[in-house]
């Protein structure tokens, strides 16, 4: 049985004094979860201030981006060493904003895969269609086209120790999430390209993602569906209250026969 994980992203918010409030309120919120693996993506200037409070709960620290080399003339950009240094297990890879908003290719989201894993941490894999694409009937092939790309070069093992997250970008922060049938649908599509671009047991092991505005409210139906292992969930993350809620959720879903 794939191990269910959600997993936060800040993105652009939170100081390092909010941080800190957040890790005081959520930790005591979430201490009895023992089923579900759960991992916090803060903003680079409080990834510290989060490994220093996560310490002894088991949650893990996750980066929300990386650069693909060790060191050099990359004004900005932080290293796979440098995330490793601290404590992070998890790098999200290939968010839409990141391949929309700053132009990232295929071709680097691959090389950030694999700088991930030689510092010892596991990428999150992040692919989806836009709304145009939805619309043109090409979500199989933007899927399928992104897992080839992004994926090339892997072994099968480093692919069953991917996260992929499939986040329809029509559903990124609109308050609009894919219904349960359309979630469950793109996971078990990526679960099956698996399968067929690197190995059977690869995509069986793989544990996959929904993200796009997960809220307790549809938590329940998104992640009780056979092929979705777990959430990346945005907005909803920022509130101590809302992110344990959609993690007792999934918790309970563990323990239900």
């Amino acid at each position: 049985m794939r191990t269910p994980i959600i997993a936060s992203n800040w993105k652009l918010h939170k100081t390092r004094k909010e941080s800190r409030e957040f890790l005081n309120q959520f930790r005591e919120k979430v201490k009895y979860i023992s089923e579900t693996e759960i991992a916090l993506a803060p903003t680079y200037t409080s990834l510290d201030i989060v490994a220093n409070g996560l310490e002894g709960t088991g949650i893990k620290l996750c980066a929300q981006n990386v650069y693909f080399e060790s060191e050099g003339a990359f004004t900005g950009e932080v290293s796979p060493e440098m995330l490793a240094e601290i404590g992070t297990k998890y790098v999200i890879v290939g968010h839409s904003e990141r391949r929309q908003i700053f132009r990232e290719t295929d071709g680097m989201i691959n090389k950030k895969i694999s700088a991930v894993f030689e510092q010892g941490m596991k990428p999150i894999l992040c692919i989806g269609e836009t709304e145009d694409q939805r619309k043109q009937g090409k979500t199989e092939s933007v899927l399928q086209n992104q897992l080839r790309n992004d994926l090339r070069g892997l072994d099968p093992e480093q692919v069953s120790e991917t996260i992929v997250a499939y986040e329809p970008i029509w559903a990124i922060g609109t308050g609009e999430s894919a219904s349960p049938a359309d979630a469950q649908a793109g996971c078990k599509f990526v679960r099956e390209q698996i399968k067929k671009i690197v190995s059977k047991e690869a995509g069986e092991k793989v544990r996959l993602q929904y993200g796009g505005s997960i809220k307790p409210h549809n938590a329940r139906e998104l992640m009780s569906q056979p092929d979705i292992d777990g959430g990346l969930v945005g907005s909803a993350s920022l509130d101590p209250d809302s992110f344990a809620e959609i993690i007792s959720i999934t918790e309970d879903l563990t323990k239900t026969p």
